[in-house]
């Protein structure tokens, strides 16, 4: 079966009211492994990132994580704050997390929870770099 021109024409408000209305709409994120070796890393400095995952689950909510890898006494930026909840996970080396003016020491397979709106900050207090995750929760609404 042919289609003419007039055919296709007719049928063009159709298919593009199939399409998502906004273009930047997020796709859910995939079932996936992310091997470390595999990560880009992107030096900043005093410190070195890698981007795992960023985008939405199936309900729509989103969610963002990286590793940092961060050199004895550097902060990656300073104490701030934002709308999004994070989760610190340590994965090595020393590292000084600031909550709301109170300081805790963690180490190895420690986390901290940083509620929205919390002033925080994280500095490693170690001698060796520390490497942490940073879990980021509704991002949208920084």
């Amino acid at each position: 079966m042919g289609l003419s021109r007039r055919d296709l024409c007719l049928m063009l408000p159709a298919l593009l009211t199939a399409l998502p209305a906004d273009s930047s709409a997020s796709i859910f994120l995939p079932s996936k492994v992310y091997r470390f070796q595999d990560l880009p890393v992107r030096d900043h400095a005093g410190s070195r990132s890698r981007p795992v995952l960023n985008g939405e689950t199936h309900t729509g909510f989103p969610i963002e994580l990286h590793e940092t890898e961060l050199a004895p006494g550097a902060r990656p930026h300073p104490p701030h704050h934002h709308v999004h909840e994070e989760i610190f996970l340590i994965r090595e080396g020393a590292v000084e997390v600031t909550i709301g003016g109170k300081s805790s020491r963690l180490g190895p397979g420690s986390v901290a929870y940083v509620a929205s709106n919390a002033q925080h900050g994280i500095q490693n207090t170690g001698k060796i770099p520390a490497q942490y995750f940073v879990l980021a929760l509704d991002t949208d609404h920084s």
